[in-house]
């Protein structure tokens, strides 16, 4: 059995390496909005009861309205991370996965551990007809890699045509909402589309996200999960998200953003992509530099198959940004 892939997060572990109080350390190392909107209120019988369909609908419906997928209501999941686990099911075990890589490691993960023989693949001349399903991430974790709407959608008919599956993740799209394919699901039956919420509203914890697939798929999805896979809390605080100023949490977001890549660049780092909710840098010593923040008690993202890259997150303000930006100095300077 392969070894569990280390994610971001852990603070409680590097806290416990390099010394620290959990709460006083500065967490980049994941792709979370630092700056969660108020969390709306939750109707009290919400927590006494099982989730209410009503809830399930409302939630779904809202999800439709700001995913723009049209006719199609998506599906709520307790996390992508729990579909990801089903996903192999849905694949003919005698043909092969294709997943653009490097990405997301718990896909190839699932269907390595489902038997499956699994191609990354860099672009899409790369695939071909032995491939039943295809994942594409997109915009990509970790280095932001983008493909247009048009490009997606045309690999999708191109799959359709020899049966094949395209499961897209949309994980890190709601800032770039033209990349999103989801409003194409509807010509496209063999088009998955996964959505996250914890992201973009700061609310990980939540464990929600949304599939956006059509009928048949939704339903097969539904039954590997089981009933009340989702909670009521969960469902209720969507549908209020949901519903509210979205354009405010992009521009908070956008605006982080510009502050953490202000002071990469003034550190003479080489950013090499990311999205609105993180940076990808690339330097020699990317482990020291990773090493160097934790002393610092800030934590940062490396990658055991691209030793020269470090993924940072954004900071909840710019004290956050000052902080780093004092790290980093005074990481040139030993250096220097």
């Amino acid at each position: 059995m392969s070894a569990p892939i280390r994610h971001g997060g852990g603070v409680a572990d590097a806290a416990a390496r390099y010394g620290g109080c959990e709460t006083a350390w500065l967490d980049l190392s994941t792709g979370i909005n630092p700056c969660p909107p108020v969390l709306p209120e939750i109707e009290e019988r919400t927590w006494h009861r099982l989730p209410d369909r009503s809830l399930d609908v409302a939630a779904c419906e809202a999800a439709r309205v700001f995913y723009h997928s049209g006719t199609i209501l998506p599906l709520a999941v307790p996390g992508t991370q729990s579909v990801i686990q089903v996903l192999p099911r849905l694949a003919d075990p005698t043909r092969r996965i294709a997943i653009f890589s490097p990405t997301y490691g718990e896909y190839a993960r699932a269907f390595a551990l489902a038997g499956f023989e699994v191609d990354g693949v860099a672009s899409m001349d790369d695939i071909g007809p032995q491939h039943q399903l295809v994942v594409l991430v997109n915009p990509n974790n970790p280095d932001g890699r983008v493909f247009s709407s048009a490009e997606v959608e045309a690999l999708a008919q191109r799959l359709a045509a020899q049966g094949s599956y395209l499961v897209v993740d949309e994980a890190f799209c709601d800032c770039s909402p033209e990349v999103s394919v989801a409003t194409r699901v509807e010509r496209s039956p063999n088009l998955i589309v996964f959505r996250s919420f914890g992201k973009f509203f700061g609310m990980a914890g939540m464990r929600l996200g949304f599939v956006i697939a059509e009928a048949s798929l939704r339903e097969q999805f539904s039954t590997w999960l089981g009933p009340w896979a989702v909670s009521g809390p969960a469902l209720s605080v969507a549908s209020s998200l949901m519903q509210g100023e979205a354009d405010v949490i992009r521009k908070s977001l956008l605006e982080r953003h510009r502050g953490l890549d202000a002071v990469l660049n003034a550190a003479g780092l080489r950013v090499r992509g990311g999205t609105a909710l993180f940076s990808l840098v690339e330097l020699d010593d990317a482990a020291g530099l990773h090493d160097h923040l934790c002393q610092c008690h800030i934590l940062t993202r490396v990658f055991d198959y691209a030793p020269k890259w470090m993924r940072l997150g954004l900071a909840p303000d710019a004290d956050g940004d000052h902080r780093l930006a004092s790290a980093l100095a005074n990481w040139k300077a030993m250096r220097s």
